[in-house]
């Protein structure tokens, strides 16, 4: 049976990024003849003096990503000590980094992770706007960090969609006269809730474009005065009720009423 090679992978973070690198290599030299052993969270001397040990009976390769200056001038100069050969996979461009954006590196190991979990929480965060979305289920109202109530076009779902892509678990519910508001939506804090209003002007043209758009008459009930006055009298009394901020939308972007609503619930929760 033929002896696979060793190659150390060596990391001051996870070592996800040099692992896939050396994998990335090995299939260029029939891959099954690569046996790859990770050593994650690197540390001090020590570490690097044990991962040496072993490496250097073997006659092995050590492939790292060690970003700390320090730690990483000392595997290089005991490695060579011990004639052992240590490929750094991060120095090269981060050298073509700094020479190009004239610009010092942070030196912190474990930044690609702190993005991939920002990531994922804001996946996680879009993912929950879309379940929760238009009250399709009220126990996201207890569970989110922002819930925002209102009538019908008050920007409820691009609101979700925005403060979710900055990692707020948002839920949202129709204020709808006919229908009586979930039980927990008097059982959540008062300070992470929201309440949207518009001017009935500003909602009877947007409401009357819907109309139109779907090809329906302009004349329907849903964008009358009358309907819309009842509706966003019934939504302030629920309003009152909750004892929730309220915030006009009628002449504000998407993206002004986000920070609106962040900064009073900054206010309210501190």
């Amino acid at each position: 049976m033929e002896r696979k090679e060793v190659v150390y992978v060596v990391s001051d973070s996870v070592g996800e990024t040099a692992e896939f690198v050396v994998k990335a290599v090995a299939t260029q030299f029939n891959g099954g003849q690569v046996d790859i052993r990770k050593h994650s969270y690197v540390e001090n001397e020590e570490d690097i003096e044990d991962i040496l040990l072993i490496a250097r009976q073997g006659h092995s390769i050590i492939a790292y990503t060690i970003v700390v200056p320090a730690l990483k001038a000392y595997l290089d100069r005991r490695a060579q000590e011990e004639g052992i050969y240590a490929v750094d996979l991060l120095n090269p461009l981060m050298k073509a980094f700094e020479k190009k954006f004239n610009k010092e590196p942070n030196h912190r190991p474990g930044l690609m992770r702190k993005l991939d979990d920002e990531y994922f929480r804001k996946i996680e965060a879009i993912e929950f706007a879309v379940k929760y979305d238009d009250g399709r289920d009220p126990r996201g109202i207890v569970r989110a960090d922002i819930v925002l109530i209102g009538v019908s076009r008050t920007s409820k779902t691009p609101l979700s969609m925005y403060l979710a892509h900055k990692r707020y678990k948002v839920a949202n519910v129709p204020i709808v006269p006919e229908v009586k508001p979930p039980d927990e939506l008097f059982q959540i804090s008062r300070n992470k809730c929201v309440g949207l209003i518009i001017s009935p002007d500003k909602l009877n043209a947007i409401r009357t474009e819907r109309l139109k758009a779907l090809g329906l008459g302009a004349r329907a009930n849903y964008a009358s005065y009358e309907r819309i006055l009842e509706e966003l009298d019934y939504a302030e009394k629920i309003m009152k009720r909750v004892g929730c901020p309220v915030i006009n939308v009628s002449n504000k972007a998407i993206e002004e009423t986000a920070g609106l609503i962040l900064e009073i619930l900054k206010s309210e929760r501190s």
